[in-house]
C-alpha cells in the first residue's frame, strides 16, 4: 500500500522517470543489496534522462523538420561536394550558439533539404530551439499575420528561435514588403540566433530574386557575413533521399 502511494505521489509531481525507475528497482531483489545513496542516485539519473528525452521530443515536434535525417548518415563521396571536415565543424552545433549562419546551395535533388534537416535535428539534440520553413510558407504566414494582427507575435516567436531553417529560398519572386518583413526578422535575430538558408540558386543570384538592391544588400549582409557555405553538386538524390 505504501509503495502504491509513493508511486502515485511521484506521478502527481511529474517525476515519471523516477517512478518508472522505482518500479523497476522493486522488481529486482538484488537492488536491496545496494546502499541507499546508490539507489537514490540511480533514480535521480533515471528522472534526468526522462526529462531530457521528453524535452528533445518537444523540440523535434516544434521544429517541424520536413525529413527525418541525422548527420551520422551523411554520404561523403567526393562527387557530392560535402566535406567531412566541414560537417565535423558543424556537428557540435557550436555555430548555433555563436549565432552564425549556414548557406546550402546546389541543384535540385542534391540533398539540401536532407542536410538542412540533419543539421536542425542535431541542433535539437544539443538543446537548441529549431524551426523549419519552406520559404514560400514562411512568407505566407508573415502575410497572413499582418492581416489578422498577429505579426508582432509571430515575429517575436521567430526571434526567440535559436535556429531558423529557410528552405527553397528564391523559388518565387515576392513583393518588396515580404522581403522587408524578412529583413526585419533578420535584424531582430542578429546576435541572438542562427539562420540556415537552402537554395538551388547561388548567392550571386539572390540580388536578382529580391529585386530592390538596397534590401538585397541588407539581407545578404546579415546572412553571408559569418556564414558557413556548403555547395552541393552531383546527380539528383531523390532516391535515395540523402546526401
Amino acid at each position: 500500500m505504501l509503495n502504491e502511494q509513493t508511486m502515485a505521489k511521484l506521478y502527481a509531481m511529474k517525476l515519471n522517470g523516477m517512478a518508472e525507475g522505482y518500479e523497476e528497482q522493486r522488481q529486482q531483489p538484488k537492488m536491496a543489496e545496494l546502499a541507499f545513496d546508490e539507489r537514490l542516485g540511480m533514480l535521480v539519473d533515471r528522472q534526468w534522462r526522462w526529462r531530457e528525452e521528453r524535452a528533445l521530443k518537444t523540440r523535434l515536434r516544434n521544429a517541424k523538420l520536413k525529413i527525418q535525417a541525422c548527420l551520422e548518415d551523411v554520404d561523403y563521396r567526393a562527387s557530392r561536394g560535402v566535406k567531412r571536415s566541414q560537417i565535423d565543424q558543424l556537428s557540435s552545433s557550436e555555430w548555433v550558439g555563436y549565432h552564425q549562419n549556414v548557406i546550402l546551395t546546389g541543384p535540385t535533388g542534391t540533398g539540401k533539404t536532407w542536410l538542412a534537416c540533419a543539421l536542425g535535428q542535431k541542433a535539437c539534440r544539443d538543446g537548441y530551439r529549431v524551426r523549419y520553413y519552406v520559404a514560400a510558407k514562411l512568407f505566407r504566414e508573415l502575410s497572413a499575420a499582418h492581416v489578422d494582427g498577429s505579426f508582432m507575435r509571430l515575429s517575436a516567436k521567430l526571434t526567440k528561435t535559436d535556429l531558423l531553417l529557410v528552405d527553397d529560398w528564391g523559388m518565387e519572386t515576392l513583393k518588396e514588403s515580404a522581403y522587408r518583413d524578412f529583413l526585419e526578422i533578420l535584424d531582430d535575430r542578429q546576435g541572438g540566433g542562427a539562420t540556415l538558408m537552402a537554395s538551388q540558386f547561388p548567392t550571386e543570384l539572390w540580388h536578382d530574386t529580391i529585386g530592390n538592391p538596397t534590401i538585397a544588400d541588407a539581407i545578404l549582409d546579415r546572412l553571408v557575413h559569418n556564414a558557413h557555405r556548403i555547395k552541393l553538386k552531383g546527380e539528383t538524390l531523390r532516391n535515395p533521399n540523402k546526401p
